[in-house]
């Protein structure tokens, strides 16, 4: 059955103008090629190459024997908000907050959003930024106000205070960041959280990476903000990207507003996951962690006298500056040597960077790193 040109332009008349936002073809144009590749060196994507640890995978399995298929409370199994409450408490032993298990980081995320934004109040997102966080804005009915960082990808502060406005209703955080890898110097931590504080701006804090901190201890800005409302997830430090399970805690108000919008929305984050999850946290990473610090450290000697790199100290992404071209000439030049990147203008307003991921087998960085010195 084919679609007549008038059944056409009926459904493109139905589209919200809220979908107009989001645009996903950039990447799903890496990925759209890569399935055309043979033997494709993959540096696009932004998941652990290791596998999820295997005693995760019996309490996920086990879970779905004993019968926990079902709904669980929207704010997640007890066990696992119990469990999770007395890490917060720890690290903030005097603090009151809340928390709420959510479908992933990016439903903690979305949900933040919708419980926070009024159409019109302008949200402040560091450039380069995750690819999700203006759409997500926008989704919301705010108003996505890019901030240029300095050149080592750090808050510039007096371009933050300046865009500050009367509409500024929230600033996103993130560190250790995606694309550029890099973790916050705690001084401006510190200084973005407190005017935040004094501003009476809510601030997100985005903490999916913060085990991966190769240099320097991690900081959340909870630290010095207690109103702080913190997105985390097992997504990337236990291989968990598929199964959607993600949390967010901060003030009681905040996250009572996120599980009633739960509650209308994801419902719950599927219960067999949460009983992985609680697994997950008795699970060591730490092995993992240093083995990225390494294929860090074997990315950057391998391009550092090409490239112009910051040399990242978190996540697992590395933002080169181009060293030639637009982001999509260069991408395109990759591709005919069957390496994969994502060019970095999916990140920014600036076509400047490109960015690789170095969750990968150490034989495909090298890989990586022969085909990028050749056209460098």
């Amino acid at each position: 059955m084919t679609t007549s040109p008038q059944q056409q332009t009926n459904a493109s008349r139905w589209i919200a103008a809220r979908t107009a936002h989001f645009d996903s073809s950039g990447i799903r144009r890496v990925f759209d090629l890569a399935a055309k590749l043979k033997n494709p060196i993959n540096l696009s994507i932004g998941q652990p190459h290791f596998d999820v640890p295997e005693s995760v995978k019996q309490s996920m399995i086990q879970a779905i024997k004993d019968g926990r298929n079902g709904y669980s409370p929207t704010q997640g199994i007890a066990p696992l908000r119990e469990r999770l409450l007395a890490d917060v408490h720890r690290e903030w032993p005097d603090s009151d907050r809340k928390l709420l298990v959510t479908s992933g980081t990016s439903g903690a995320l979305n949900l933040a959003l919708l419980a926070l934004v009024d159409p019109g109040d302008e949200v402040i997102i560091f450039d380069p930024y995750f690819v999700m966080y203006a759409p997500l804005v926008r989704l919301a009915s705010g108003i996505p106000v890019l901030v240029d960082t300095n050149a080592a990808f750090q808050i510039d502060l007096d371009r933050f205070v300046a865009a500050l406005s009367p509409k500024t209703k929230l600033v996103l955080l993130n560190s250790p960041g995606n694309p550029t890898g890099v973790c916050l110097d705690e001084a401006s931590v510190k200084e973005v959280a407190e005017i935040c504080a004094q501003r009476n701006i809510a601030l997100i804090s985005d903490e999916i990476y913060r085990h991966f901190c190769f240099d320097t201890p991690f900081v959340s800005a909870a630290k010095f903000n207690p109103e702080t409302i913190v997105v985390d997830g097992f997504s990337k430090s236990h291989a968990m990207t598929g199964w959607r399970l993600g949390f967010v805690h901060g003030p009681a108000e905040v996250v009572e507003t996120m599980t009633k919008l739960q509650q209308y929305t994801y419902v719950c984050a599927p219960q067999p996951v949460q009983w992985a999850g609680l697994s997950a946290l008795d699970c060591d990473v730490s092995p993992y962690m240093e083995d990225y610090r390494q294929k860090r450290d074997r990315l950057y000697a391998g391009l550092k006298d090409h490239y112009e790199i910051v040399k990242p100290d978190g996540a697992f992404y590395m933002y080169p500056k181009l060293p030639w071209g637009t982001g999509q000439k260069f991408v395109e030049k990759a591709i005919e040597h069957e390496l994969l990147v994502i060019p970095g203008n999916i990140f920014s307003r600036h076509d400047t960077h490109f960015r690789l991921s170095f969750a990968n087998t150490d034989e495909q960085l090298d890989r990586g790193i022969d085909v990028l010195r050749k056209i460098a």
